[in-house]
C-alpha cells in the first residue's frame, strides 16, 4: 500500500487554519485532530516562570470541541481524511456520537475517520463523569455505534452501561458506507476490541518498535478470531518526539520545563526499561492517572528537580528531522502505515515552537525518501 503522513492539528485557540492548503495537497493520509477539555499540562507551571508560552495564551485548555472542528475542516478541505485523535466514549453517548460522525461524514463526503478511546481520567473526572470502568463502557459503546450505522431499522441494545430500545438511525451513510472506526489503545483487552470491531488502530501512551509490533499482534490475532481480515485494520502511529538541529539544540529542549514535564505523562514501568526512575515511581500510570488539578506548585518543583536533559533524552525518542526519519522506519518495519511526528520541542518555548513544523516536515520529507517509491 501508499504510505503517506499523517498530520496533527492542533484546535486550540488561538484559531489557526493557515496550514489547510498544504494538508489538503495530497501530501498527507489524514489531518489528526485532538479532542480534550483539558491539556496535560498542569495551571501551576502555565506561567512566565516556567515557560514564555504562557506570555501569549492565557491556559494550555482552550480547546475547542473536535467534532465541531472536524465538520468545519470537512467543509474547507477536498481529499485529505479527517480523524479525531481520540473522542473518548465516556463523556458522549454512543448514539449520538454514532450520529455525529455520520454527518460529519457527509459534509467530508467520506473522507471521516471517527477515532476513539476510552478517555483519561484529566479529561472525565473533573466533569462528573465515572472513569470506574473505562473499558467496559467502551466495549458497549462501540458495539452501539456499530449497530446504529449497520441497522436497516430500530435497534435494541441491553447492556450494562446503554439499553436501547428500538432507537432509530436513519440517516443514511454517505455513498452507503459507515464512516470508519479507529481505536486509539494499548492495553490487552483494548487491543482484543479494536481486532473486533475498528477499521484502524493506533497505540497510546509511549511504545518502542518491539511493542508495536506486539500489540499490533494482539489486534491483528484477536481480528483473526473474529472472523474479520486481520490485514484489512490499518495502522497509525502519532510518535512523540523532540527534534532538534543538533545535540546541543536537543539538550536545550529537554531542559524545558514543559518538556521535562512530559514524563508525567509516560508510565512508570515504561521509562524503567530504559534505566530510569520515574519520580512518581514504577507503579505511575501515566496519562491514563494524573489529574492535573491535583499537581500544585510544590509537587510540580519537586518532581522538576529530579528530572534532568539526559533522563528526558532517554525515554523521549529524539535526533535531528534525519535521525528521527530513521527511528520512524523501525515502526514502519514493525507495521505502521500512518506516521504521524508530534514535536514535543515546540512546548519548549517559543523560539522552539516557530521551528516546530518545518522540522516536522524536513522528518516527513526524509521519512519518504528512505522508503522510496511514493513510500511504498
Amino acid at each position: 500500500m501508499s504510505l503517506k503522513p499523517g498530520a496533527f492539528l492542533r484546535t486550540t485557540l488561538p484559531l489557526n487554519l493557515g496550514a489547510l492548503p498544504d494538508l489538503d495537497s495530497g501530501r498527507y493520509h489524514s489531518a489528526w485532530l485532538p479532542d480534550h477539555m483539558v491539556a496535560f499540562w498542569p495551571d501551576s507551571i502555565w506561567t512566565p516562570e516556567f515557560t514564555d508560552l504562557a506570555t501569549t495564551s492565557p491556559s494550555p485548555h482552550r480547546y475547542l470541541d473536535s467534532l465541531t472542528f472536524a465538520a468545519a475542516i470537512a467543509a474547507k478541505t477536498k481529499t485529505v481524511r479527517i480523524a479525531t485523535c481520540v473522542v473518548d466514549t465516556l463523556r458522549r453517548h454512543p448514539a449520538m456520537l454514532a450520529q455525529a460522525a455520520i454527518t460529519i461524514d457527509h459534509f467530508a463526503e467520506g473522507r471521516f475517520i471517527l477515532g476513539v478511546g476510552s478517555g483519561e481520567m484529566a479529561n472525565i473526572t473533573p466533569y462528573g463523569f465515572d472513569y470506574s470502568t473505562p473499558t467496559s463502557r467502551f466495549e458497549e459503546a462501540v458495539q452501539v455505534i456499530r449497530r446504529l450505522w449497520e441497522a436497516d431499522g430500530p435497534v435494541d441494545f441491553d447492556g450494562r452501561f446503554y439499553k436501547l430500545q428500538r432507537a432509530r438511525l436513519d440517516i443514511e451513510p454517505y455513498n452507503g458506507r459507515a464512516p470508519e472506526l479507529w481505536v486509539g489503545c494499548s492495553g490487552p483487552r483494548m487491543l482484543g476490541i479494536t481486532g473486533r470491531f475498528a477499521d484502524g488502530w493506533w497505540p497510546v501512551g509511549n511504545f518502542t518498535p518491539e511493542d508495536y509490533a506486539g500489540q499490533l499482534s494482539r489486534v491483528r490475532e484477536a481480528a483473526e478470531r473474529a472472523g474479520r481480515d486481520p490485514l484489512a485494520i490499518e495502522t497509525a502511529a502519532v510518535l512523540v518526539c523532540l527534534l532538534g538541529e543538533d545535540a546541543e539544540e536537543l539538550r536545550r529542549i529537554a531542559e524545558a520545563p514543559l518538556v521535562k514535564a512530559y514524563l508525567l505523562q509516560m508510565r512508570g514501568d515504561f521509562v524503567r526499561k530504559f534505566g530510569v526512575v520515574h519520580p512518581f515511581g514504577d507503579e505511575w500510570k501515566g496519562i491514563h492517572e494524573f489529574d492535573p488539578r491535583l499537581l500544585t506548585r510544590e509537587i510540580i518543583v519537586d518532581f522538576l528537580e529530579q528530572v534532568d536533559a539526559k533522563m528526558v533524552l532517554s525515554v523521549i525518542p529524539n535526533g535531528t528531522p534525519k535521525e528521527m526519519a530513521l527511528k520512524m522506519k523501525a515502526y514502519i518495519d514493525a507495521g505502521l502505515r500512518v506516521p504521524n511526528f508530534l514535536d514535543y520541542g515546540g512546548m519548549a518555548g517559543l523560539a522552539f515552537g516557530a521551528r516546530s513544523a518545518a522540522k516536522v516536515r524536513a522528518a516527513e520529507d526524509e521519512l519518504m525518501r528512505l522508503l522510496g517509491d511514493g513510500g511504498r
